[in-house]
């Protein structure tokens, strides 16, 4: 490859996910719930232009006071200067004030409704993205897309403001040097489109490396353990230092074109402010222009260039905002699951399986032509090796999957529904593995149950022979770490049935969910469950004391 094929290589940037129109329509759904905390940057910002403009006024008025070139008493002239930066002062608090504040309730917002979004999606059983990586989006690209919206877009309001301003009372000084101060701009929105294409693509490699990275950082924290006990510290370390490597090269990549547009940006304003000065020094020694007068020529250059230059800013923003924004419309695209009010049915009822099959793109058929009755009120037990589709069966009853052949169905006495995502509220299920959350538990167990009572609780915790959270020393306060610290599994287990019980709906999933317990807690657990006859209990277990206790057996066997 020839040296001007990579060159056209480097500044020709990949096809994006979505149009621009796309993104555009998205930030504007984005922000009507900010347009409050913009209107008040925007007027704050509007406010500031003007502070701007009265101080330029009064710092030329002070000088030519101070000269000699005009009447008028200096203490006047500098106290209206200390009032003017006292407004800019009470300008600058109130900005920082709506920033820290509004902008913290902007970016919450945005966050409960992307995670809602993501919550209520259909579930699939291999996640396109990292966790690492969908936190990383939630928290920095939405800080993104929110400073956006509500300070950059408002704040470049009144910079265009501001460059009018100062354009216009220059242009009242000098009609020439305004109109040679602004010669770059037209060059800048020529190449702002190119810039544009080529920054979005280099901006979007560096924010998937840096989710790369901390889908690195979340996994090893989260498996620090068993990575102690592989004795693969330096593997993982290892493992960060290739991401931060791939990182690194994307940023000096995107650092170097940044750079370049820069440089050729910044030499046409200075060479532009250069041309100023020298105009104004020769006017000064012409006697057409006062001290006063140079000074404030001087400043209004400043304040016709920086908002320039500002503005030419919007252009990396607009790439940064466009990457967060494509990063976040992203995490939206997997469909909702059926949403509505809950289908709740009769107790009690079953669950019944009419010819399901399913497969799996990657693994192939894993549930073939079944058909099974889980009848109201019975005890049932699946049985089968690994692989063989247990776990499968069980994602259809919560209408997380569905049969690709064949239906599902809930069913009373009087009615027979096939199952939908809004008839979960007719389950409770104990998946298998430590599911406790971070917190008290007593937060745990309300998972269960919002509004259960301390009894409830305790009677729950009772019926789980979880007695022991009960004579702990902080009781239902006690605080667990993530993912349960500070419990045994079988604690964690049996804290986790007693919140099932809280839930207390018609039909009950349990997935190993005694795999840790001892034969005697186990036995009495299974008795306190079912003394009542009153649900339909399904159980997906290997243990002999379960299967004794069960009047049906599904035994699936491996396609």
């Amino acid at each position: 490859m020839n040296i001007f094929q990579r060159i056209k290589d480097y500044f020709t940037p990949e096809e994006s996910k979505y149009t621009a129109k796309e993104i555009l329509i998205w930030l504007w759904e984005a922000w009507k719930g900010n347009r409050f905390q913009a209107l008040l940057n925007a007027s704050l910002g509007l406010m500031g232009v003007v502070v701007s403009l009265s101080a330029v006024k009064a710092i030329q008025n002070a000088i030519d006071i101070a000269s000699g070139a005009k009447p008028g008493s200096i203490y006047w002239g500098v106290g209206i200067m200390g009032i003017i930066v006292l407004c800019n002062f009470a300008i600058n608090i109130s900005v920082v004030w709506v920033k820290n504040i509004l902008g913290v309730r902007a970016r919450n917002r945005m966050q409960q409704r992307l995670l809602d979004r993501i919550l209520r999606s259909e579930w699939h059983s291999k996640e396109k993205r990292h966790s690492g990586d969908v936190i990383n989006r939630l928290l920095t690209d939405v800080g993104h897309v929110i400073n956006f919206l509500t300070e950059t877009l408002p704040n470049s309001v009144s910079t265009l403001a501001l460059f009018i301003g100062a354009f216009a009372y220059l242009y009242s000084m000098d009609k020439m040097l305004s109109f040679v101060i602004v010669v770059m701009i037209p060059i800048v929105i020529l190449l702002s489109r190119f810039y544009m294409r080529k920054m979005r693509q280099l901006a979007k490699d560096v924010r998937t490396c840096d989710s790369k990275i901390q889908s690195v950082l979340t996994e090893t924290v989260q498996n620090r353990m068993l990575i102690k006990i592989m004795e693969s510290d330096d593997a993982m370390i290892d493992k960060l230092e290739t991401t931060q490597s791939e990182y690194r090269e994307k940023v000096v990549k995107r650092t170097f074109f940044s750079v370049i547009a820069n440089f050729v940006l910044n030499f046409g304003f200075s060479f532009g402010y250069l041309v100023a000065f020298l105009w104004s020094a020769l006017r000064l020694s012409h006697g057409t222009l006062t001290f006063g007068g140079m000074t404030a020529f001087l400043q209004l250059v400043n304040r016709v260039q920086g908002p320039a230059k500002n503005l030419t800013k919007l252009v990396p923003e607009f790439v940064y905002v466009f990457t967060s924004a494509e990063r976040l419309m992203e995490l939206e695209d997997n469909p909702l699951e059926e949403q509505g009010k809950p289908v709740y049915v009769k107790a009690p009822c079953g669950v019944r399986l009419n010819n399901i099959s399913f497969s799996y793109e990657e693994g192939g058929k894993v549930v073939d032509n079944l058909s099974f009755d889980f009848k109201p009120g019975s005890c049932t037990a699946i049985l089968g090796e690994t692989g063989a589709g247990k776990t499968t069966i069980v994602r259809m009853i919560l209408a997380l999957m569905f049969p690709q052949e064949g239906t599902v169905e809930i069913y009373n006495d009087k009615e027979s529904k096939q199952l939908s995502p809004r008839m979960r509220c007719n389950f409770v299920y104990v998946p298998q593995g430590n599911t406790l959350l971070s917190g008290t538990i007593r937060d745990n167990l309300r998972l269960g149950k919002l509004d259960a009572t301390d009894e409830e609780m305790e009677e729950a915790l009772r019926m789980s022979c979880a007695e022991f959270v009960l004579d702990l020393p902080e009781g239902l306060e006690t605080v667990c770490s993530e993912s349960g610290g500070g419990l045994s599994e079988g604690q964690a287990q049996r804290i986790a049935i007693a919140r099932a019980l809280l839930r207390d709906r018609s039909i009950m999933l349990f997935d190993e969910a005694t795999s840790a317990l001892d034969p005697e807690t186990e036995k009495n657990l299974l008795q306190n469950i079912l003394a009542k006859h009153n649900k339909t209990i399904i159980f997906i277990t290997h243990r002999p004391a379960v299967m004794e206790y069960c009047d049906q057996t599904l035994k699936i066997d491996k396609i």
